[in-house]
Formats: C-alpha cells, sequence, structure tokens
C-alpha cells in the first residue's frame, strides 16, 4: 500500500511529457535585465530597462529604415572567390560556404535603395554574423556600386558599420578596399550628395581607417565599440591602464570623433532630419517606423 496518495493539485503533467522552454523567448541583457523577444522586438531590439541596443543585422536595419520594409536589393549575388588559394586551419571556400549556409546572407553586407519617410535613400548594411562582418573585397565592391547608385541618382547614402575590420584571408586584396571605397566617398562629396556613417558594436579595423569615419556626419547607438585596435590590444601595448569607457560611442563622442549618438528608435528620424536639413528640404512629419 502506497505510503501516499498524489491529489488534483499541483502539477500534473506526467515527467515523459514534460518539456524545456523553448529558446529565444527571452534576451538577458549583459546588465542581467530579463526581457522577451517580442517586446524586444517591437522595442527596435533594444531592452527597455537598461537601453542596451541588441547587435542586428541588415534584415533589422532595413526593417526600421525602409518606409514599410519596402526596398531594392542592390547587387544581391556577389560573391568572394579565393585567388590567394587560402588555407589555415580549414579552407576560406569552406568558410565562405559555412557562413552562406549559417546566415542565409552572401557575404557581410548588404546594399539597397528604397524610400525611408518618402524620400530615397541608398543604404550599405554590414553583418558581423558573417566572419565577423569582415571587409573583404566583395564587401568593399558592394560599397563602392552602392556609392555608384547614389551618386548616379542623386540619392544620399548611408553606411551601417558593424565590423572586425579587413579580411585576413584576402589579405592585400581586403587591404585594398579601404582605399577604393574611400575614393567613391570622395566622389560623393565632390558632387554634393550626403553620407552619413552610422557606426555600431563594433565598428573596429580597416572599416574604422576607412569610409566608416568619413561620413559627412559620424554617429553612432549607444555603447558601440568604435575604434582601430581593441581595447585589449592598445593595453597591451601601451602598457598602460586605458580610461573608463575606452573606445565606447560615448567616449569617441566626448574626444570629438562622433557627431551625436541616436537612441535606435530614433535612427530613422534623425537620419532624414539631417538629410532635410543639409539639402533644404521641407521637415517632414515625425516618423520611425
Amino acid at each position: 500500500m502506497a505510503w501516499f496518495k498524489r491529489t488534483k493539485k499541483g502539477i500534473q503533467t506526467p515527467t515523459e511529457e514534460k518539456k524545456d522552454v523553448p529558446k529565444g523567448l527571452w534576451y538577458k541583457s549583459p546588465t542581467g535585465k530579463i526581457v522577451g523577444s517580442e517586446e524586444l522586438e517591437n522595442n527596435f531590439y533594444v531592452s527597455p530597462e537598461d537601453g542596451y541596443h541588441v547587435r542586428i543585422g541588415s534584415k533589422e536595419y532595413f526593417e526600421i529604415l525602409f518606409d514599410d520594409n519596402k526596398f531594392k536589393e542592390l547587387d544581391k549575388n556577389l560573391t568572394s572567390k579565393d585567388p590567394l588559394k587560402f588555407e589555415d586551419s580549414k579552407k576560406y571556400t569552406d568558410r565562405l560556404k559555412a557562413a552562406q549556409e549559417k546566415t542565409g546572407l552572401k557575404d557581410a553586407v548588404r546594399t539597397a535603395v528604397g524610400k525611408s519617410m518618402g524620400a530615397d535613400l541608398v543604404v550599405a548594411c554590414m553583418d558581423f554574423s558573417f566572419i565577423g562582418g569582415s571587409m573583404g573585397s566583395v564587401v568593399g565592391e558592394k560599397i563602392a556600386r552602392a556609392a555608384d547608385h547614389a551618386l548616379k541618382n542623386n540619392i544620399p547614402f548611408l553606411m551601417i558599420s558593424k565590423s572586425g575590420g579587413a579580411r585576413m584571408m584576402e589579405a592585400a586584396l581586403s587591404l585594398m578596399q579601404l582605399a577604393k571605397t574611400s575614393s567613391k566617398l570622395a566622389q560623393l562629396a565632390e558632387a554634393g550628395i550626403p553620407y552619413i556613417s552610422l557606426c555600431t558594436d563594433p565598428t573596429t579595423g580597416g572599416t574604422t581607417a576607412s569610409f566608416a569615419m568619413l561620413g559627412d556626419i559620424n554617429i553612432s547607438e549607444p555603447g558601440a565599440l568604435i575604434g582601430f585596435a581593441g581595447p585589449r590590444v592598445v593595453r597591451d601595448t601601451t602598457g598602460k591602464e586605458l580610461p573608463e569607457g575606452f573606445q565606447t560611442a560615448e567616449f569617441v563622442l566626448d574626444h570629438g570623433f562622433l557627431d551625436f549618438i541616436s537612441h535606435r528608435k530614433d535612427l530613422k528620424r534623425n537620419v532624414n532630419l539631417y538629410l532635410d536639413l543639409v539639402l533644404n528640404r521641407p521637415l517632414r512629419e515625425k516618423k520611425t517606423a
């Protein structure tokens, strides 16, 4: 005879039928704040309690910036080759294939043109999920072609940087993209076409040394890491302790390398407000989505 008898009160689900909570329903920010994934998405992927800006990619930025998420993607199928036949722990071609399968992207940047608050805008956005947002020949080529499209059609250009720097698997070919993209941006400047650079977390290496710091206006999201070498490398090289907040967007702003920092929910409005001002256009209705 059993010593106890289970009543109908409490949990009645048999052990074999119990399931874990599916992953992805909650997000925990670095400060320990927990927010539901749906609430996070509705808040522009920003933790509402502490304002932490979660890393997002081109898909999410296009949704934020383009009216009704309608745009035409440029040079969609451009992909990298392997002219150097590079191989370390695995072949570069295998790394590319794995990254493409994992992310659904062709390379570390997507470029598109569409309406933002009713006006044309060309946007190039990097994806950190693709080999750390590294800058290879395709990244440079797509940015250059996006600048050409802006130049040909007299459309403002917005660059969203999120990168670990040059792509080591392409060596000098990667470094050549610094000059290539910079020369295209110079052509935009000569034509009087506005170029906005948005630095997101992280913006480092050759990206910072070229197009990310060449905007007519350089802006950032709160808390983004912005610099050439990372803080650990700088500390180890100089042998000195770094100031508090070194290379955060706020630190960079205080030292004159940024014009302003924008919360992601205000990004669309702030970008278009700036464009209206410099292009002497009537200010448009406030709209963030």
